[in-house]
């Protein structure tokens, strides 16, 4: 297993971000934001979107500092993946549930970002594993001003595993 580690570490999860202590991470979140979205137009890049020609980038930062990358991917039988849900999947799979906030960068392709919110779909995922009231979801305008949003702000009323309770 440790041999399997060496060539996993540094593709999955490349970046990390340092952090300061727990409980004042919340408060330092847009400190980091700026770092999120950069990483977020660089995963822009690797998007598969030949069909909608949307290519959205995603930066998952995890409790750990850990940040996991994602894009979007289409298929011709409109059969795919969203950036956010790409980059939070990525996570779960290697072990990661607490989650602090994710930049999201999308777009026309190969064209600057515009303002991008994660669709319903992906807003309903990232509700499965994090707090909605803390969790942020940043995003540049097309102003170039980044945005910071609660996840319940952008999916007030949510469904999630505390209903199932």
């Amino acid at each position: 297993m440790d041999e399997l580690k060496k060539y996993t570490e540094g593709t999955i999860v490349e970046k990390k971000i340092t952090l300061p202590e727990k409980q004042a991470i919340r408060a330092d979140i847009p400190n980091f934001a700026d770092k999120l979205i950069e990483i977020a137009d660089e995963e822009r890049k690797f998007s598969y979107c030949p069909y909608s020609k949307f290519s959205v980038g995603a930066a998952l930062l995890c409790m750990d500092g850990s940040v996991y990358t994602g894009c979007n991917v289409e298929t011709a039988a409109f059969i795919g993946i969203c950036a956010e849900k790409n980059a939070l999947f990525k996570a779960v799979s290697e072990g990661k549930r607490g989650f602090l906030a994710i930049a999201v960068s999308g777009g026309a392709y190969e064209q600057p970002p515009k303002a991008c919110t994660p669709c319903g779909s992906c807003r309903q995922a990232l509700t499965e594993f994090v707090d909605p009231e803390e969790f942020a979801v940043i995003i540049r305008n097309e102003a170039g001003e980044i945005k910071s949003f609660t996840l319940s702000e952008l999916l007030p009323y949510s469904f999630g595993p505390s209903n199932l309770m």
